[in-house]
Formats: structure tokens, sequence, C-alpha cells
């Protein structure tokens, strides 16, 4: 499956709840799994940390977080469904966030460090996590995609948070006027 890129309108649009996990949820969940891995294959500098059901065209509630994020021979991911945010704390802090929906695109994003959530696992499940650093940051990234907010959004105005991964892995700031503010394919027609 193809992932979503801006501009396309979908992955600007609020999701609805599952409500209740069947065959269809469990193989949106399998879809997003096949869809982070064969996207990783070739971003060899990349991690495919974690994906929104909306990225893939899914108006659903559901993400799946990678098990390790800091190791890209763990290719188990764990669904997430109806996740919600119960509560953020901790210091706000930027640290740098990237999007298989933004391709090529970085930036310095603000997020408090700790988050509580509560969701269902695939198997109907209800769990509660606590989450602090980058999974915090991450849950917080995913469930932003459920509301169909991008990191981008975040940062929008902020001249020296955008970033563009150069041919080494490294991260290289952007021309903000020429590749973001302008780019109508960041944002769309609304901005």
């Amino acid at each position: 499956m193809e992932i979503i890129t801006t501009p396309d309108p979908r992955l600007r649009t609020k999701c609805h709840k599952v409500n209740k996990i069947t065959p269809e949820i469990s193989d949106i969940i399998n879809k997003m799994r096949e869809a982070s891995l064969e996207w990783e294959k070739s971003h060899p500098y990349e991690l495919s940390a974690a994906m929104a059901a909306p990225q893939l065209g899914f108006n659903r509630r559901i993400i799946i977080i990678r098990d390790d994020l800091d190791d890209k021979k763990n290719l188990n991911f764990t669904a997430l469904v109806d996740p919600e945010v119960i509560k953020t704390e901790g210091v706000v802090k930027k640290d740098y966030e990237g999007c298989l929906s933004v391709p090529s695109i970085y930036g310095l994003v603000p997020r408090p460090t700790k988050v509580k959530i509560k969701a269902l696992l695939e198997d109907g499940t209800p769990v509660r996590i606590k989450a602090e650093d980058s999974l915090a940051r991450t849950l917080l990234h995913e469930i932003d995609h459920l509301d169909g907010i991008l990191f981008i959004d975040h940062i929008k105005n902020d001249e020296k948070a955008f970033f563009r991964m150069n041919d080494k892995g490294d991260l290289e700031p952007v021309d903000y006027l020429t590749d973001i503010k302008g780019n109508a394919d960041l944002w769309g027609d609304d901005d």
C-alpha cells in the first residue's frame, strides 16, 4: 500500500473511533505493519518507528508503535486502538521528528516529556500506558495524526526548526521561505 503524503486532505481529517476489534481492523493493522517495514527498506538511515491508520487512507483511530524504537532489526510493532491522551506531564522539550507522510522534512518539535494514554490492544484488552521521552513523543505524534494534526503544525512559524536529511544521513537546515513556507505540497491549499 502507498503511504499518503502531504498535501493529501485525508491527513487533515479527524478519524472515527473503532470501538470493536473486527477482522477488518486486524487487516488494517497488518497492512500498517507491512507498509512501515516496506518504507524502511528504501530509507537506509531512517527507522519506521510508528504509523497511524490515516497514513494509509483508513479513517480509523489506530496506531502502531515499534516495540524497540532504537533497534531497526526488531521488526515487531504493538497496535493501539482508540488511543486517548489522559494526561501530559514533564517539561516541554524540542527534539527532532520526521514523518512517513511528510517526505524529506524533519523538525524540532516541542512536546511534553511524559504522557499517560489509554487504548485497546489488538486483541481488545484495555491498557493504560505511561511513557517518557522518545516513546512519549512518538505516541503524541501518532495520536496527533488521528486528529488531523501533523508535526509541522507545531513548528509552522519557526524558521529555524526545519531540516532535511542529506545522502549521508545527516540533518541540514532548509531554506524556510523556499522549502517550507512557500511549499504548497507541504501545506496544501489552506496555508
